[in-house]
């Protein structure tokens, strides 16, 4: 059985460039073994991020992940069986929201900044789907 988790979590000190190329690199070198896709979005100190694979292998990831000390906060947004992935292509696509237009935040949220704390998790995937239709992830890892 597929599922798709959805989580965000806020870091603990602002995010390098190093410490990004480290999460994906991980993720690249982990996750295929694993059968786990999806897509890590950031903004500010923000992270928001799906993964999708069997229910057991998505679930004990998530556990590492809300045990990893370099973030706090960490909120599971949506959880869902599905059918189909969404992101069967990346081990982990990877979405810089400084890099997008504002006014595509805006329509999810009442500031042009990713908040996924304050708006629903089936907006929270909204918006990423969006993201990938209008082809704004900026780096894939796959």
């Amino acid at each position: 059985m597929l599922v798709r988790l959805l989580y965000a979590s806020r870091a603990v000190q602002p995010h390098t460039q190093e410490l990004l190329d480290s999460i994906l690199a991980q993720s690249h070198t982990h996750n295929p073994a694993l059968g786990i896709t999806g897509i890590l979005c950031y903004s500010g100190d923000i992270f928001m991020q799906v993964l999708e694979g069997s229910r057991q292998e998505v679930c004990k990831l998530y556990n590492t992940i809300a045990a990893d000390p370099r973030h706090h906060g960490v909120e599971l947004l949506c959880f869902e069986e599905i059918d189909q992935r969404r992101f069967s292509n990346w081990t982990m696509g990877q979405v810089n929201l400084a890099k997008v237009n504002p006014s595509l935040l805006l329509r999810y949220s009442a500031k042009p900044e990713l908040d996924p704390f304050s708006i629903s998790g089936r907006a929270s995937m909204a918006l990423l789907d969006e993201l990938i239709a209008n082809a704004a992830i900026v780096g894939r890892v796959g």
